[in-house]
C-alpha cells in the first residue's frame, strides 16, 4: 500500500488542533438528522413527503446505532480511552448522543401523533387506531387476522423451559403478559411483527358510513395482532401487550489479511449480520410498566440508557409506504430528467446503435461533457455511454469500478453483454460497501459467470471511486474515453441524489485510469499520475497544497477564494489548514451536507469560513473543488470527501477539470448552492444551523429548483 504523505506542521498546528474547536462527529451527525426532521416539520413541504422525511430520519437513526452507537460501545468494552479531536471519551460520547438525541424523538412522535396523523385524516388517508372501530371493521379484521395473519405468527413462551427468544435486528414485537385460568400465575411471551406482511393493513371503505371518499383506510399490523391475542394463547386472560423494537450491532468486522477468499468471508458475516450482534438499543412505549421494561433490558444485555421511550406507533419508517398512494397533489411535482441537447440530437437522429456509439465518441473527441444528476437522465448519458461502447464493434475493452448499483441494474447487464461480444470487460466490486455486500456478492458471481474479469480491491482498502473507462480502435490506433463522476452507478439513486459526471476522451485522463486500474487489478505502486488525484496516493497532499497555495496568494495581497462542496468534513489535519488559510485573509465557503467537524466563524480563527448545508427535495452528493489560485482557477470533482476514510483508507479519484465551458457550469452550481434561501442553513460556530428564509422583498431561490430550470434549457 502507499504511504500516505505526511504535512509539515505550521507555527500554529497544536494550537489549532485543541478541541474546542472541533465539533464531534457523533453530534454532527444528529444535527444533519435534526435538519432531516424539520423538513418533516415544515409546512411548505408537501404531505406525503413530510412523511417521507419522518420515514428518513427514523431509517438513518436505525442505521446511525447498528453502526456509529455499537462501534462506540465496543470501544467502551474494549476499555479505549482515546479521546475525538473534539475531547470527548468514548463514555462521553453515549452520554452527549443521549442527551442530544431524546428531545429528538419525543418531537418526531408528538408531531407524527399530534399532527401530522389529523392532516392525512383531512387528506383522505387515515390511519386508524383499532380501538376507534366499530362492530363491522372490528369483525373485517377478525377475520382477516385468522385467514392472514394468525398462520404467520408464533408466540414464544419465556418460562424455565422456555429460554427467552432471540429478538432479531430491527425487528417489532409485542411483549404480551398473559394470566394462567387454572394457576392464576401471570406469564410473558414475545410476538414478533412479521415482516413478510405489510405493515399497515388496509380496510375497505364500505365498511365504513362517514369514509367513502378516503383514499385509503387502515390500521397498523401490530394492533390487529394485539387485539386478537385470545387466539394465540386461547385458555389465558391476556392481561397487556406492549409494542417494542430491538436495535442490534450490524457493522460487519471482516479480517481480510487472514480471509483466504474474501467473498467467502463477508458471507459469513453477512449471515451474523442477519441473526445481528449484540443489542444496543431498544424502542420501547412508554406506557410499558417497570417489570416488563426491566426484564427486557436485562434479557437485552442493556441499560436503562439504551431505552427510549416512544409515545404511539414504533418504527415510524414503515410510513414510507404512503409514498406510493397515487396522489400527486400531496408530494413535490414529478421531475422527469432531462438529457442534455448535445447527446440527445444523437439519439434522435440516429437509431442504430453502432453509429450511435459512433457519434458519441465523435461528441466527445470534441468537447467533454458534464452530467449533472438527478437534473440530467443517467439513462440517456452515463447508461448510454456503457451500452453503447458494450455494443460497438470497434470497443475492445471496457473497465469500471462498481460500489452500488440497483437491483435490476441495466449496467452490470450491459457489462455482460460486452463481454458476450468478445470484449474484455473488467469490473471491480467492493464487496465491502455498507448494507449492499449481498446486493454486490450476487452481482459478481452473474459477472464472474459471463466471462468478466471480476475483482474486489486491495486488502485493507475501500475502492470508492466512481470511474469508467473505455478502449476503442479507430483508425489503426488506440483511444480511451473515460466518465468520472460523484456518484454510484446506480439508475435508481440517480433520481434521488445530486451527483455529477464527466465524460471525456482526454489522453492523459485516459492513461491515469489505466495506471490505476493496473493499480486495482494487478500489481502496482504507481505513485503519480498525470491529471488525477488519487487517494491514498497523492489526494491528501494536494489538497493540502492548493488550500496552501490560497494562503500564498492572500499574503501576497492577491485575492484568495476557496469553495469547497461534500458530503462530510471530518478530517482534522484538513481542518486545521483551513483555519491557518483563514487567519492568512482566504475567503472560504464550504457547502457540507452532512457532518461538518469544523467551527466557522470563531473570531481569531476562522472568521473567513462559511459554512451552509441543503437538505431539501434532492440528498445531495456530489463533490466540487474550487480554489481561485491566482488564475487560472482550479476546479475538481470527484467521489472523496474531507474525511480521514477517504483521504487514507479509500481508493478515490478526483480529476481536475480543464474545459472552459465546463469549468463556468461547476462554478455556477457552486454559486446557485451558496445563494440558496429555501433548503439552505447556515453553520453557527456552536454547531448548531439556522435556516434561511427569504427576507422581505427577496425572492424564494431554491437551488433545486433552479437546476431543474436549467437542465430544462438545456435540453431544448
Amino acid at each position: 500500500m502507499t504511504t500516505v504523505a505526511t504535512v509539515e506542521p505550521t507555527t500554529n498546528f497544536q494550537n489549532l488542533r485543541s478541541p474546542e474547536f472541533f465539533i464531534s462527529r457523533e453530534l454532527s451527525w444528529l444535527e444533519f438528522n435534526r435538519r432531516v426532521l424539520h423538513e418533516a416539520l415544515d409546512d411548505r413541504t408537501p404531505l406525503l413527503e413530510r412523511l417521507k422525511f419522518l420515514g428518513i430520519f427514523s431509517s438513518n437513526l436505525d442505521e446511525f446505532f447498528m453502526v456509529r452507537v455499537a462501534g462506540i460501545k465496543q470501544q467502551i468494552a474494549a476499555q479505549v480511552s482515546k479521546r475525538t479531536p473534539d475531547g470527548r471519551a468514548p463514555e462521553e460520547h453515549l452520554e452527549a448522543i443521549s442527551q442530544t438525541l431524546r428531545p429528538m424523538v419525543i418531537q418526531q412522535h408528538e408531531f407524527f401523533g399530534q399532527t401530522l396523523r389529523s392532516q392525512l385524516n383531512r387528506h383522505g388517508i387515515c390511519l386508524l387506531d383499532y380501538t376507534d372501530l366499530k362492530a363491522k371493521p372490528q369483525d373485517y379484521l377478525k377475520t382477516y387476522f385468522e385467514e392472514q395473519i394468525f398462520p404467520v405468527l408464533t408466540p414464544l413462551a419465556v418460562d424455565p423451559g422456555h429460554p427467552f427468544p432471540y429478538i432479531s435486528n430491527l425487528s417489532l414485537n409485542l411483549a404480551v403478559v398473559v394470566r394462567d385460568h387454572q394457576t392464576k400465575e401471570e406469564h410473558f411471551a414475545r410476538v414478533k411483527v412479521p415482516k413478510v406482511l405489510p405493515r399497515f393493513v388496509a380496510l375497505p371503505s364500505s365498511l365504513f358510513d362517514d369514509r367513502e371518499n378516503c383514499h385509503w383506510i387502515g390500521v397498523p399490523l401490530e394492533q390487529v395482532i394485539a387485539h386478537n391475542l385470545h387466539f394465540l394463547f386461547p385458555g389465558m386472560d391476556i392481561q397487556a401487550h406492549y409494542p417494542f423494537r430491538v436495535t442490534r450491532n450490524a457493522d460487519l468486522a471482516v479480517e481480510e489479511d487472514e480471509a483466504d477468499d474474501l467473498m467467502q468471508a463477508i458471507e459469513q458475516e453477512l449471515r451474523r449480520r442477519r441473526l445481528g450482534g449484540s443489542a444496543v438499543r431498544i424502542e420501547i412505549h412508554a406506557q410499558t410498566p417497570p417489570p416488563v421494561r426491566a426484564m427486557l433490558v436485562e434479557e437485552l444485555g442493556l441499560t436503562e440508557a439504551d431505552v427510549y421511550d416512544v409515545e404511539g406507533l414504533l418504527c415510524l419508517g414503515d410510513l414510507m409506504t404512503f409514498l406510493s398512494l397515487p396522489l400527486p397533489d400531496l408530494k413535490d411535482p414529478v421531475w422527469s430528467p432531462v438529457i442534455p441537447a448535445a447527446l440527445d440530437i444523437l439519439s434522435r437522429n440516429h437509431d442504430d446503435e453502432e453509429e450511435n456509439a459512433e457519434d458519441m465518441f465523435t461528441l466527445l473527441r470534441r468537447q467533454d461533457q458534464l452530467i449533472h444528476h438527478p437534473y440530467h437522465s443517467f439513462s440517456g448519458t452515463v447508461q448510454c455511454f456503457i451500452t453503447h461502447a458494450a455494443h460497438d464493434p470497434n470497443v475492445l475493452a471496457i473497465k469500471m469500478t462498481l460500489y452500488r448499483t440497483s437491483g435490476d441494474s441495466p449496467i452490470v447487464n450491459a457489462l455482460i453483454s460486452a463481454a458476450e461480444n468478445g470484449k474484455q470487460v473488467v469490473v471491480l466490486v467492493e464487496l465491502k460497501a455498507r448494507f449492499d455486500e449481498e446486493n454486490n456478492i450476487n452481482w459478481a458471481r452473474k459477472l464472474e459467470n459471463s466471462g468478466v474479469h471480476v475483482v474486489y480491491g486491495l486488502v485493507g482498502l475501500k475502492t470508492h471511486t466512481k470511474v469508467t473507462l473505455v478502449v476503442r480502435r479507430e483508425g489503426g490506433q488506440i483511444r480511451r474515453y473515460c466518465h468520472i463522476g460523484t456518484g454510484n452507478y446506480n439508475p435508481k439513486t440517480a433520481r434521488l441524489y445530486t451527483d455529477l459526471g464527466l465524460l471525456s476522451s482526454s489522453e492523459d485522463l485516459g492513461a491515469d485510469l489505466s495506471d490505476l486500474f493496473n493499480y486495482l487489478t494487478g500489481y502496482s505502486r504507481q505513485s503519480s499520475y498525470r491529471k488525477l488525484l488519487i487517494a491514498p496516493v497523492n489526494l491528501r497532499q494536494r489538497m493540502i497544497d492548493l488550500i496552501r497555495g490560497e494562503m500564498e496568494q492572500a499574503s501576497q495581497g492577491k485575492p484568495a477564494h476557496i469553495i469547497a462542496k461534500m458530503n462530510s468534513l471530518v478530517d482534522s489535519t484538513i481542518i486545521v489548514a483551513l483555519y491557518e488559510a483563514s487567519q492568512a485573509g482566504v475567503k472560504i465557503d464550504l457547502i457540507i451536507r452532512g457532518i461538518c467537524c469544523l467551527r466557522p466563524g470563531l473570531e481569531g480563527i476562522s472568521d473567513n469560513i462559511r459554512v451552509i448545508s441543503i437538505i431539501g427535495r434532492f440528498l445531495e452528493h456530489s463533490r466540487i473543488f474550487f480554489f481561485q489560485n491566482g488564475g487560472p482557477e482550479t476546479m475538481l470533482l470527484g467521489s472523496a470527501d474531507w474525511m480521514p476514510r477517504n483521504l487514507d483508507r479509500r481508493i478515490e479519484a478526483v480529476v481536475p477539470v480543464e474545459d472552459e465551458q465546463i469549468r463556468t457550469e461547476l462554478k455556477n452550481i457552486l454559486e446557485t448552492s451558496l445563494a440558496d434561501n429555501r433548503y439552505a442553513w447556515d453553520m453557527q460556530p456552536d454547531g448548531s444551523y439556522i435556516q434561511r428564509r427569504p427576507g422581505r422583498g427577496q425572492r424564494q431561490r431554491s437551488s433545486h429548483a433552479i437546476f431543474m430550470e436549467r437542465a430544462l434549457k438545456s435540453a431544448e
